[in-house]
């Protein structure tokens, strides 16, 4: 989604949350796409989080409240797909067949796979729709319905890494974070390769912060932990978080 689109979206949410006094929600959005949300309304005076349906959720519903609810609640629903275990089905088969239905992507959030099942959390309105219309995914029978029991399938994690830069120059972190020269880690961002909080950035003297998430296309996303640390020789250490 554009970033201009998304910031008005996200303020739309909201206001109309204040000006009709119910919850209002938005999503599921990326992590950057939250990342941006939460810097938006962090800084006006409203009530809100984000939830993905478990706590370690990489795609996130916004949700917007009045001051009157005392327990936040998301209209998302878990479906769980079931299948043969000697089949072998990923995330992109299962978010293809979803998409097929003519279904918007932000209906859509984590989807966590493992041998004979999978799990996708969606939003309330298109649960049954979907439990009604998905018969195969990709070329594979599945059975669904609606919750899940057990644990979760373990999907993406978050791994910490730590490695040392000369500067907090955009240009610096992406170098060290692609293990790109940084002639290369220039031409990416000048191309449009480089976004910081879901903004492509093409300033390669921009300075990253704490909290920022920059995507590389190609590498994947990061998120900056810590930016601030030297070393005895000077340079600085960026602590960063991965999904692998």
């Amino acid at each position: 989604m554009e970033s201009s689109i998304l910031t008005a979206r996200i303020f739309d949410t909201a206001d109309l949350c204040d000006r009709n006094n119910i919850p209002k929600y938005l999503g599921f959005l990326s992590l950057e796409e939250s990342v941006l949300a939460e810097h938006l309304l962090s800084k006006r005076n409203i009530s809100f989080s984000l939830y993905g349906g478990f706590i370690d959720a990489n795609r996130k519903m916004l949700g917007c409240f009045p001051d009157w609810m005392t327990e936040q609640e998301f209209p998302i629903t878990p479906l769980t797909f079931t299948f043969r275990e000697e089949d072998t089905l990923t995330h992109r088969d299962f978010l293809g067949s979803l998409m097929g239905l003519g279904i918007k992507r932000e209906t859509v959030g984590d989807i966590l796979i493992e041998k004979g099942r999978a799990i996708a959390f969606v939003t309330n309105e298109i649960a049954d729709y979907i439990v009604n219309e998905v018969k195969k995914v990709g070329r594979i029978g599945v059975t669904i319905s609606k919750g899940y029991s057990g644990d979760l399938p373990v999907g993406d994690t978050l791994k910490d890494f730590s490695v040392t830069i000369a500067s907090k120059r955009l240009d610096c972190v992406v170098s060290a974070l692609g293990n790109f020269s940084r002639n290369t880690a220039c031409e990416k961002i000048a191309l449009g390769f480089v976004s910081v909080n879901s903004v492509v950035c093409e300033k390669a003297t921009k300075t990253v912060l704490e909290g920022d998430v920059v995507t590389i296309r190609g590498k994947g996303k990061f998120i900056v932990d810590s930016i601030c640390d030297k070393t005895k020789k000077d340079r600085i250490v960026l602590r960063y978080k991965k999904y692998v």
